[in-house]
């Protein structure tokens, strides 16, 4: 039988809560949000999406509400629309696809993405063997492993490069996701070595500076907290990934998509909360989350700061330019 949800008038009252710093938001996902904005200001809705932009049900439904209309594959948008493609990327596949439907299409694409496709490509016309480290059926995944079809592999543990067998081991490389576990994906590209010496990688770290930082905080964060509630959907990778790191650090940890979503039981015995959220989560959910233990009593509320974080990407070149030709 499910728990009660947590009443405000009634139950355990944390004395302290702990912000981790940085959270929320990171530049990909702002750019990508803006995008799909800019998109249906300037053009008018309906602007169609392909897949969700960026993985959090509370953005896709207030762009929804704007007049954004998301499909899961091109091939649903009437010939001659106009379609963003999602923070996440897409294979060369749905760029021809779109092209021969005649879509006017606008690459909301993190750079940072954009970044593991050209490595990608690099490393195949090298006549290198890739192994991708990333989870199977994430639509990142999907879109870089796109861009080499024939020479990637996908490895989601230690235990799948024991078991890789690869033509040619002294010519491979390793790509990883961007949104991973650091801890995790150092022991998978740490067994990867052990097993092919060799094996070549990406000159900068393919994780991203804001999964690593927001990580980082929430090892942080665990250290100082009983419970660590994390805002961000199930299908959220990266927010997934803050829930694992919190409860390898000693702490309680949930995921939220909301307040409304925290339960009493998770509160009797926490004295101190510390609360995260994902790199796609909005910073209202958090202030909702603060005010909804704020409204219980708890009138102890810190940020605790890890990192700084000052970057930006500027957005689609497709967007800019309409911006500045409408002046």
């Amino acid at each position: 039988m499910p728990s009660a949800v947590a009443d405000p008038a009634a139950g355990t009252t944390p004395e302290r809560l702990l912000l981790a710093a940085p959270r929320g938001y990171c530049a990909g996902v702002d750019r990508a949000v803006q995008t799909v904005e800019h998109a249906i200001d300037l053009y008018g809705a309906p602007i169609y999406v392909r897949k969700e932009i960026v993985h959090n049900k509370h953005v896709v439904e207030q762009l929804r509400e704007r007049g954004a209309i998301f499909v899961e594959e091109e091939e649903e948008i009437p010939e001659g629309q106009t379609v963003v493609f999602s923070a996440h990327g897409v294979s060369p596949s749905v760029h021809a696809k779109a092209a021969a439907r005649e879509l006017v299409t606008i690459d909301a694409t993190c750079p940072l993405v954009t970044k593991v496709h050209v490595e990608a490509r690099k490393f195949a016309a090298q006549g290198y063997t890739i192994v991708l480290v990333g989870h199977s059926g994430h639509e990142e995944v999907e879109g870089t492993m796109g861009e080499a079809p024939g020479e990637i592999l996908l490895v989601e543990s230690e235990e799948d490069v024991d078991r890789l067998e690869v033509d040619d081991p002294g010519r491979i490389a390793y790509l990883t996701q961007t949104t991973l576990s650091v801890d995790e994906t150092s022991r998978i590209i740490g067994r990867l070595r052990e097993r092919f010496p060799g094996i070549v990688g990406p000159r900068t770290d393919d994780i991203c500076y804001a999964t690593t930082n927001r990580q980082a905080a929430v090892r942080q964060l665990a250290r100082e907290c009983d419970l660590v509630l994390v805002i961000g959907s199930r299908n959220s990778s990266n927010s997934v990934r803050l829930v694992e790191v919190a409860r390898d650090y000693g702490a309680d940890a949930h995921l939220i998509d909301n307040s409304g979503q925290v339960q009493e039981e998770w509160l009797e015995g926490a004295r101190v909360v510390g609360i995260s959220s994902g790199a796609s989560a909005p910073e209202e959910l958090v202030s909702e989350l603060v005010a909804f233990f704020r409204a219980r009593g708890t009138e102890d509320v810190s940020e605790l700061e890890v990192v700084q974080e000052d970057v930006r990407f500027m957005l689609p070149k497709e967007i800019r330019r309409e911006l500045g030709a409408r002046g």
